[in-house]
């Protein structure tokens, strides 16, 4: 496994890749997909592993009246963030988040493709220090490749991978996540510019306790009642 001063010298020099990608397609479905969340313009939001700023300045948009913090292992790519996002109400802090505190606690948490770079064994202390900083209500949004596809581009396509890339087991992810009172709300496939899914959005919250439920219209019950006979 890489050594932090590896990992740090890689992304170092990684930004030049990002700089010519820029804000992609990837980048802007994950904006949208926390969009959809519904984030309050006054939430404060954390992005981990935010490179030279691509998502975040689509993250800071999205808080107006809010806050953001980014982080990065990469000294270079944080100093680039900076540049890239000038707004005042954003901050970007060089960590590999071992020790990682702050004094905002957090309404939404960002992972947008960085766990799978990150060593597994790393993850419990990590989503560790994350909970702490968060708020009540808190949302973790997780974007990360989809194991199976991941698994082919290793064998057919090594090229692709980064410094450090594993395909992430579910099971370990919600091992790791659980213990620090957060639950799982959805996992969902999708695919960009692909015929199988090769990505998979995770929301995890830490209220995940249900306050109403009601009954759906008439017309839209028996909708589902006709489908679930005849389809």
């Amino acid at each position: 496994m890489a050594q932090k001063e590896e990992v740090e010298e890689y992304y170092d020099d990684y930004i030049n890749h990002q700089r010519k990608i820029g804000i992609s397609v990837r980048h802007r479905i994950i904006a949208k997909k926390v969009k959809k969340l519904g984030i309050p313009k006054n939430a404060s939001i954390l992005e981990i592993g935010c490179g030279i700023g691509t998502v975040s300045k689509l993250l800071i948009r999205m808080v107006p009246e809010g806050s953001f913090v980014g982080c990065d292992i990469s000294p270079k790519s944080i100093e680039y963030a900076r540049v890239f996002n000038p707004e005042k109400r954003a901050e970007f802090i060089c960590t590999d988040m071992s020790d990682f505190d702050h004094q905002t606690k957090f309404d939404l948490v960002v992972f947008p493709d960085v766990l799978e770079h990150i060593p597994v064994e790393q993850h419990y202390k990590l989503f560790e220090n994350v909970a702490k900083v968060c708020s009540k209500n808190a949302v973790w949004f997780i974007n990360l490749p989809e194991p199976n596809a991941l698994n082919y581009h290793r064998e057919h396509n090594p090229h692709l991978l980064q410094i450090i890339d594993q395909s992430l087991s579910m099971q370990e992810l919600l091992n790791n996540v659980y213990p620090h009172g957060f639950e799982l709300v959805t996992i969902k496939p999708y695919s960009i510019h692909t015929t199988v899914p090769n990505y998979l959005t995770i929301v995890f919250t830490n209220n995940p306790k249900v306050t109403s439920i009601a009954i759906r219209n008439k017309f839209a019950t028996a909708w589902q009642n006709f489908c679930a006979k005849y389809f």
